[in-house]
């Protein structure tokens, strides 16, 4: 059982849902989600989608560099 079983809170600053989501700290913060110093992030829903919008791109260019679909 992980810590967003157990409850965890976003970790984006102001925020204080519950998490869904837990990720690298390094890779929020490239996404432009302000976070504490803290190695994992623990994201609500909101975030989550924040955070993958801002990774689109580089999503998309990983996956072309590696030739998979």
């Amino acid at each position: 059982m992980g810590r967003v079983a157990k409850g965890a809170k976003c970790t984006v600053t102001g925020c204080e849902k519950d998490a869904v989501r837990s990720l690298p700290a390094g890779k929020v913060t490239g996404a432009g989600l302000e976070v504490g110093e803290v190695r994992r992030a623990y994201l609500c829903k909101e975030h989550y989608k924040e955070y993958k919008r801002g990774t689109k791109k580089e999503r998309m260019l990983e996956k072309w560099r590696h030739g998979t679909r």
